[in-house]
């Protein structure tokens, strides 16, 4: 069973920056692939950027292509997603997720293991 423990929310300013980290833990990191989503109120959770497990292949959202950078250290468990050019549209709780299968893919059910989320708030 893995565990994963999203830090580095909070509220910032328009065209700031922020950089959110997931701690994995109970698995064996460096074979599942990692993503981020997004789930703004009242919208549906939605895709935000993944990357293989040798941290090749990044794939990311057209809305935040460009502007976010997803990364990952094996030896430290952790994934990190990089924000920059904050928008208010940004504004969600951001879930790290992790699949056992070595394919990356964008759709949040493929995904075995989630994060609690953390929220990210951008003013304007």
């Amino acid at each position: 069973q893995v565990q994963l423990v999203e830090v580095g929310g909070g509220l910032v300013q328009a065209g700031g920056s922020q950089r959110l980290s997931c701690a994995a833990s109970g698995g064996t990191f460096s074979t599942y692939v990692m993503a981020w989503f997004r789930q703004a109120p009242g919208k549906e959770r939605e895709f935000v950027a993944a990357i293989g497990r040798t941290g090749s292949m990044p794939s990311y959202a057209g809305s935040v292509k460009g502007r976010f950078t997803i990364s990952r250290d094996n030896a430290k468990n952790t994934v990190y997603l990089q924000m920059n050019s904050l928008k208010p549209e940004d504004t969600a709780a951001y879930y790290c997720a992790a699949k056992s299968s070595g394919i990356i893919a964008t759709v949040a059910w493929l995904y075995n293991y989630w994060g609690q989320g953390t929220q990210v708030t951008v003013s304007s």
